[in-house]
């Protein structure tokens, strides 16, 4: 049987999506008891890290470990695929030894291959395109707090980035609208837009996007690996940092997230992301329990 990959939000249904958000809130709620649930014992995660991580790392080894499993921690200095080898003949061999993989790396193309040439699950931990992971987490933690996410209205702030292009495929799956306030030469991809239909759209003005806004997200000015744009990134995106005044036109209960690490005084006030309407440590630790969801639906169905 041909194995099942997680690369994109959209390789899951928005009904599988939904229950996966349940189960994460399940599984939480299982942990907090104390109740042991190892549906994993004796499976092997490869974690491939081409990308620092923090969140990511220890989420899913802690995901690996509770469900009775392990991982095992690869970077680009431990692994032949660092030294050129092909990425197919890695993934030929890495698939033979463990029963999942997650990828953190560059191009999203570079997954793709894997995945191609893979015997076991690939999971898409993040790329330069994507970041599916963290919309389980951010879909799971709106629920836990405003339930269902359906006719709302979310205000994506910044780079039009790999967060804001998984974000458009949860407003196609999840039909919520979502204002993407952007600057110019910042846009996010033109397709990935299109594909959302009326649910996603384009504009300049943050305040716009922040008005009536049941959750405003941001993420960094400037990405793993685009360090040397800084300045001119700075420049740009000043006027879409989320601060308190911007999120006065937001609902008065407005939740605001962050995909984290973040960069207080520059994409994000402290008072906003330390105020009440933050909820970014539940985002945090819902990557824990929203991929521990993940991993059942991929091996376990």
């Amino acid at each position: 049987m041909e194995p099942r990959h997680f690369l994109s939000l959209p390789d899951i249904s928005a009904t599988e999506l939904r229950a996966l958000i349940h189960r994460a809130i399940e599984l939480k709620a299982l942990r907090a008891r104390g109740d042991s649930h190892e549906p994993l014992r004796g499976k092997v995660m490869g974690m491939i890290f081409e990308k620092s991580s923090t969140r990511t790392r220890v989420s899913f080894e802690t995901a690996m470990i509770q469900f009775g499993g392990q991982a095992i921690f690869l970077s680009p200095r431990d692994t032949q695929l660092g030294r050129g080898e092909p990425v197919e003949d890695t993934a030929r061999v890495i698939s033979r030894m463990v029963d999942v993989v997650m990828i953190r790396t560059y191009e999203h193309a570079k997954i793709e291959r894997f995945a191609d040439f893979s015997q076991v699950p690939v999971i898409n931990a993040l790329t330069d395109r994507e970041h599916p992971c963290q919309l389980l987490a951010d879909m799971q933690t709106y629920v836990e707090h405003r339930g269902d996410i359906r006719g709302r209205k979310v205000a994506w702030l910044g780079d039009g980035n790999n967060m804001c292009h998984s974000y458009i495929h949860a407003a196609q799956l999840l039909d919520f609208e979502l204002a993407i306030a952007s600057p110019e030469g910042y846009d996010p991809d033109p397709d990935i837009l299109r594909g959302a239909g009326g649910r996603a759209h384009l504009i300049r003005d943050p305040e716009s996007a922040t008005r009536g806004a049941d959750l405003v997200v941001t993420d960094v000015w400037a990405s793993m690996g685009q360090e040397e744009e800084h300045l001119d990134r700075h420049r740009a995106f000043a006027p879409y940092q989320v601060t308190a005044e911007l999120m006065q036109p937001a609902q008065p209960d407005a939740l605001f997230m962050h995909c984290l690490p973040a960069h207080r005084g520059e994409e994000v006030a402290a008072d906003v992301i330390d105020g009440p309407h933050s909820v970014v440590w539940d985002e945090a630790e819902n990557r824990l329990h929203s991929q521990k969801a993940l991993l059942e639906l991929l091996l376990c169905h």
